[in-house]
């Protein structure tokens, strides 16, 4: 080949990716007509004026449950609230209620390998629809990553970490479910939203 005919080809390449560049760009800032919505404030962010930032979003003041596990560790379920993407996000808080340092237990991360292999984890959690008769488990990632909290510590005493769970939304007429994590007893809890 010739250097002017790679060099003419080179430029073609060049004007070739910045015109799908600036096509792209373009259809990516055009408006839709003025009837698009407002995207909704993520969960990550607090509400109200901003002032008081939560440690986690939707937390009612009472508990949904409080469950008293392994090695003291203290569960407190503060919210169970549907979200309108399909899941229902469990957040709450573990405790080492005792006086000695407690290792998390490896079975809160239940026995799927893939989940295991994502080091320690609330995987091991479900969601129970006795009126539906369906087990809904901690739902993953495209990595197979569980989308709860991970990487659990060991706690010292009367050290507390905030915790979530993702499940997938059982039907909106199911209001009550039971919550379970290995080690821990069950729980009826009540899904807002």
């Amino acid at each position: 080949m010739s250097i002017r005919f790679t060099a003419k080809a080179r430029r073609g390449m060049v004007a070739l990716t910045l015109a799908a560049g600036l096509a792209l760009g373009v259809a990516g800032c055009g408006g839709g007509g003025g009837d698009d919505k407002k995207p909704d404030a993520s969960a990550s962010t607090s509400r109200g004026n901003g002032s008081k930032p939560s440690a986690q979003e939707g937390q009612s003041e009472e508990p949904l449950a409080e469950l008293k596990g392994p090695q003291s560790l203290f569960l407190q379920i503060t919210s169970a609230k549907r979200d309108a993407g399909g899941f229902v996000t469990v957040n709450g808080n573990l405790k080492n209620d005792g006086s000695e340092t407690a290792v998390v237990p490896s079975n809160l991360s239940g026995n799927e390998t893939e989940i295991i292999r994502n080091g320690s984890s609330l995987g091991g959690a479900t969601l129970v629809d006795s009126k539906g008769k369906k087990r809904y488990y901690v739902l993953r990632d495209t990595d197979g990553r569980p989308l709860t909290t991970t990487g659990l510590p060991t706690l010292k005493a009367g050290e507390t970490v905030p915790v979530f769970m993702q499940f997938p939304s059982p039907p909106t007429s199911t209001t009550e479910v039971g919550f379970q994590l290995p080690g821990f007893p069950v729980a009826s809890i009540s899904i807002s939203g």
